[in-house]
């Protein structure tokens, strides 16, 4: 998945578990797991304000893009969209 999570380097930074993040934020330490290592499909606005609010940070230091080169795309100018090669080129 392109969206990587850093909530263990926050934790880290904080020296705080993942139980006690849990609680704070009031969510499950099985639904922070999945948030935390990229298998969440979603996040609401409550749970990553709560999040920044208990970890004192920016939405974009929990949150980052890194791009895949077999899912990175590019419109073929006609509409329709194709993969684009390692490095970024056009086929």
């Amino acid at each position: 998945m392109p969206i990587v999570v850093d909530i263990d380097l926050l934790l880290a930074k904080r020296k705080m578990s993942v139980g006690a993040l849990a609680d704070r934020v009031g969510i499950t330490p099985t639904n922070l797991a999945v948030l935390k290592n990229g298998r969440a499909k979603a996040i609401r606005f409550t749970t990553l304000e709560a999040l920044c609010a208990v970890l004192d940070c920016q939405p974009g230091e929990l949150l980052r893009w890194e791009p895949e080169a077999s899912t990175a795309v590019t419109s073929a100018g006609d509409g329709r969209e194709r993969p684009l090669l390692p490095g970024g080129a056009e086929p």
